[in-house]
């Protein structure tokens, strides 16, 4: 128990940004489905069921929204049957491993929880806009993973559309094809039984889309979140003293040195991008790129 209690300390340590949204939502996951079995032992088994997910699930009625803001964060990693789970967390590892590759994990964080957002705002507004859903109105709430984790794979599949997976059964997959089933079957499915998810998944797939497209025009919509949660981070980190040593001054032939391997690395990266197009670079190849220009 010591070291699986050590392992998860690292893992949250380590600042491995997928391992830490897939270890949040399943924690959750058996916090919750462990207490409703307690809770069943004791006969209160409408408190999980009934009131916990009320307070986390965002709620589609806007005064009940205005009183629960903080749903708007906690329905992302909330889920209450194991499938749905399961689903969205292996979704989640295959898009993540992707994204992670390409654009990091600060970018990753806020594609996950600003489409889990722009994912609940669409499910309110929709909820409240059309007369489909009156009835259901003052009861509709959303929960889980699928609007962030559908940001996600929008955002990616935007920003490399000819990424290739090879599937079970199928064969070589171009990303840019998975993004557009996902998105027609919620487009499909937006007046059946689960209305309010699919509607949900539209909203973040929505985000998902303008932030990639504005992404590959240099600007990054979710600039702002970056900063904030570095702040947050930076708040709860112990701050050590450090001893930085001076560096010695180079000398001509060792700045010329440096200064062609530089030259070298970055004739290397714009080959690249002539022969494969901008999208084939590493996240650290585009930032050995931004860093160059920035410095002309």
């Amino acid at each position: 128990m010591t070291s699986f209690r050590d392992e998860l300390k690292q893992t949250f340590r380590s600042g491995d940004t997928l391992n830490i949204l897939l270890l949040t939502n399943l924690i959750i996951f058996l916090v919750i489905n462990i207490l409703e079995a307690f809770l069943k032992l004791l006969t209160i088994d409408s408190f999980v069921s009934g009131t916990l997910l009320n307070i986390l699930s965002v709620p589609a009625s806007i005064p009940k929204l205005i009183v629960q803001p903080w749903t708007l964060i906690t329905y992302q990693f909330l889920h209450y049957n194991f499938f749905h789970i399961l689903f969205n967390l292996l979704w989640l590892f295959w898009m993540g491993k992707i994204f992670m590759e390409y654009l990091g994990g600060k970018k990753l964080l806020s594609t996950y929880i600003l489409g889990g957002i722009a994912g609940a705002i669409l499910f309110i507004i929709a909820y409240n806009v059309f007369p489909l859903f009156k009835r259901e109105l003052h009861a509709a709430q959303a929960l889980g993973a699928s609007a962030s984790v559908l940001a996600i794979t929008i955002a990616i599949a935007a920003y490399i559309p000819d990424y290739t997976l090879h599937l079970i059964l199928i064969g070589p997959v171009k990303l840019k094809y998975i993004a557009l089933v996902s998105v027609v079957l919620d487009l499909l499915s937006v007046s059946g039984n689960n209305a309010g998810g699919h509607i949900a998944h539209l909203g973040g797939a929505l985000y998902g889309y303008i932030f990639a497209m504005n992404l590959k025009k240099g600007k990054n919509i979710a600039s702002w979140f970056d900063r904030m949660a570095e702040g947050i981070k930076n708040l709860f980190t112990r701050r050590k003293m450090k001893v930085i040593k001076k560096p010695r001054p180079l000398t001509d032939d060792e700045y010329l040195q440096n200064k062609k391997i530089s030259q070298e690395r970055i004739d290397s990266i714009l080959e690249k991008i002539s022969r494969s197009g901008y999208g084939s670079l590493t996240a650290e190849e585009r930032d050995i790129l931004f860093n160059y220009s920035n410095k002309k």
